[in-house]
């Protein structure tokens, strides 16, 4: 019998190195190191409070989290202190935990002016998630928690990024929605693709781990203190924490 060996891709689709970052006059992360190659899902989980949503944040390259030490690399190129909008033209995207309210913009207005797609299109992507008879309403005005989930993901759906975050999907979410949220994750990763063919890579932030239940990721990590201080399988440091809590991460901070 002839064995096969399948060699996963080696191109990094993010990578960072001893990143240092401060919201106002408080250094919030400390020492940060993560790579994350192409067709990869990692998950980020720790603490409220412990520098998750900011480590998003400042990849994303929001003006309040000001790096004072380290690198962002995205596909070979040093974005550290290139704006949003740069970044998100290289193919990067974001989904906020919570996003704001913004009243005077139709949904279905934004999803055709950030991706450039048709109108048609538009609301097939938008049927899909349930979301078309939203499209002429404000934007999360008047959404419900699952309502501002689908509208999050329908807006990364329409632009495709090559590197999605995505900020507890899970939150406030009830069953039905975090089963047809979690499906549509899956389609932006391209979990239904064989793992040597994927190109789309995602760091995802849970709390609960529930997320884990609709989507598979390849290598997980917690964060205590503004620090990555754990690596491995997603599912069994879901398990530890879930027997112990966080405990055993902070006193290994502290040693």
């Amino acid at each position: 019998m002839v064995r096969y060996q399948y060699t996963l891709p080696d191109s990094i689709m993010l990578d960072i190195e001893d990143l240092h970052v401060k919201v106002g006059d408080r250094e919030v992360l400390h020492d940060v190191n993560l790579r994350i190659k192409e067709g990869e899902t990692h998950v980020l989980m720790g603490p409220n409070g412990s520098g998750k949503s900011t480590l998003l944040m400042t990849i994303m390259g929001f003006a309040n989290y000001t790096v004072t030490n380290g690198t962002i690399s995205f596909k070979d190129t040093d974005i550290t202190r290139l704006p949003i909008h740069e970044r998100a033209k290289l193919g990067i995207g974001i989904m906020f935990q919570r996003p704001p309210t913004i009243s005077g913009l139709k949904l279905g207005k934004l999803l055709i002016a950030t991706s450039g797609n048709k109108a048609e299109d538009v609301a097939e992507y938008a049927k899909n998630m349930h979301m078309d008879r939203f499209l002429e309403r404000d934007i999360n005005k008047g959404f419900s928690g699952g309502e501002i989930k689908r509208s999050e993901v329908l807006q990364l759906m329409v632009q495709k990024p090559d590197f999605v975050m995505l900020d507890e999907p899970e939150s406030g979410v009830d069953l039905e929605n975090i089963t047809l949220i979690g499906a549509a994750i899956g389609k932006l990763l391209e979990k239904e693709a064989h793992i040597i063919k994927r190109k789309k890579s995602g760091l995802v932030i849970t709390h609960t781990g529930y997320i884990l239940d609709y989507l598979d990721a390849d290598r997980g990590h917690v964060m205590c203190d503004g620090e990555i201080r754990c690596h491995g399988n997603p599912r069994e440091i879901l398990k530890d924490i879930k027997a112990r809590g966080y405990k055993e991460c902070l006193e290994c901070r502290q040693n």
